[in-house]
């Protein structure tokens, strides 16, 4: 069993005939992000987000969410992160991290509003979400570098599985993980939201001092949404791996900003969606 997993018994059937088991599922609660800032008037604390996550880096991921929303620039914005709450019934977990950023780190709470307007189900939002990544100032990545293999990029969703502790166990979450030229995984993350892994996964790096990780790639488990292409095109990361499909904005995104995008990546195939230079025999 993982800090991520429950133990449970579960009643399984076959052949018309029914017997106990022990099983094991994912964690999935709750986790309040707060933030603690200076405003004129003085300091303030904000709910900003509740999301269902599986609890652990819990850090990493309040640091990766404020981090892919823009709201703060670097990790010397953070002057301390702290998981807090009274313990959940069941696991144990504490299911709040409080935030506090520095004093002299002004805040744009509008941003996260319209990010959350942005990517809503409306018919504008396509347009929308683009532009309101224009404004706030993140940057293509260099022209054709890194250079990845074809090789390295197959060998990932083999190396992504296997390094998925919890996912062994319960069958139930998704992942994301950084990966050099070479095919070297820095960096694992599991939750049962993907845009939970992705934030723990830029979240970590964050604070290991590693962003912009213009060197890195990041290979997900499920589809490629435009949510995370913008959290990779944020974190400076030029290339995303799916082993899924993508969503058209996605690949809008990746074009616009020329970055690279491969879905379907299953075994030794992959489409190449945009950006094909980086992609090498």
């Amino acid at each position: 069993m993982t800090a991520g997993s429950a133990a449970i018994e579960i009643r399984k059937s076959r052949d018309g005939k029914r017997r106990a088991l022990a099983d094991a599922v994912a964690v999935e609660e709750p986790l309040e992000i707060r933030l603690g800032y200076s405003t004129p008037g003085g300091r303030a604390l904000k709910s900003l987000s509740i999301t269902m996550r599986t609890p652990g880096d819990d850090r990493a991921l309040a640091a990766g969410f404020l981090y892919t929303e823009s709201i703060i620039r670097q990790a010397a914005d953070i002057a301390s992160i702290d998981v807090c709450g009274p313990p959940a019934p069941d696991t144990g977990s504490r299911n709040v991290v409080r935030v506090e950023l520095g004093p002299d780190v002004a805040v744009d709470l509008g941003r996260l509003q319209r990010h959350f307007y942005t990517t809503s189900s409306c018919g504008v939002c396509g347009k929308a979400s683009l532009d309101a990544l224009r404004v706030t100032g993140v940057t293509p990545p260099p022209a054709g570098k890194p250079a990845f293999r074809e090789a390295v990029i197959t060998a990932m969703p083999g190396k992504l599985r296997a390094a998925q502790r919890t996912f062994e166990v319960t069958g139930g979450l998704h992942a994301a993980g950084a990966f050099d030229e070479r095919g070297t995984l820095v960096a694992v993350t599991e939750d049962v939201g993907r845009h939970n892994a992705v934030d723990k996964l830029v979240g970590r790096l964050l604070l290991d001092d590693r962003l912009p990780a213009r060197d890195l790639g990041i290979i997900v488990s499920g589809r490629a949404s435009f949510e995370l292409m913008q959290k990779a095109l944020v974190a400076g990361m030029p290339l995303l791996a799916a082993v899924s499909a993508p969503s058209s904005l996605a690949v809008s995104l990746a074009r616009e900003f020329g970055m690279t995008l491969i879905g379907f990546l299953r075994g030794e195939s992959f489409n190449i969606y945009s950006g094909e230079e980086r992609v090498c025999p």
